[in-house]
């Protein structure tokens, strides 16, 4: 093997480039500004007024709902694309996709329930 192609392997280049920007974040690191933490500039600020800050707790439950969603969705769609058309089992898809809408529904029904729900900012202190 030659010494470019030894060079060009994997291993060899990414060692290279990993030593390449350690040296180049160290070198940057030296030249950078330096700041000192005070009261104002931690501060939130916003057209000359201090706004007070709040405590957001994000929640994924949403998230989860939309997954879920997508994925039978998603599983649906290549169950019926791979159904044989001329037998019998076509009423398994009937079957099938009837009990996907009640899956469905039951997601829609719990959501439309839950109040337990911390995606609005509201701070649940209980």
């Amino acid at each position: 093997m030659e010494r470019s192609g030894i060079l060009l392997s994997v291993p060899v280049a990414f060692v290279i480039f990993v030593i390449l920007l350690a040296c180049f974040y160290i070198f940057a690191g030296r030249f950078s500004s330096h700041f000192k933490k005070s009261k104002e500039k931690v501060s939130t600020y916003a057209c000359g007024e201090d706004i007070p800050g709040i405590k957001f707790q994000f929640g994924y439950q949403l998230f989860f709902v939309f997954a879920l969603f997508f994925t039978i969705m998603h599983v649906t769609a290549l169950v019926i694309a791979t159904l044989p058309s001329i037998s019998p089992v076509v009423y398994f898809g009937i079957f099938y996709l009837a009990a996907i809408f009640l899956s469905v529904l039951s997601m829609v029904v719990y959501r439309d329930n839950d109040t337990g729900d911390n995606t609005t900012g509201e701070a649940n202190n209980d």
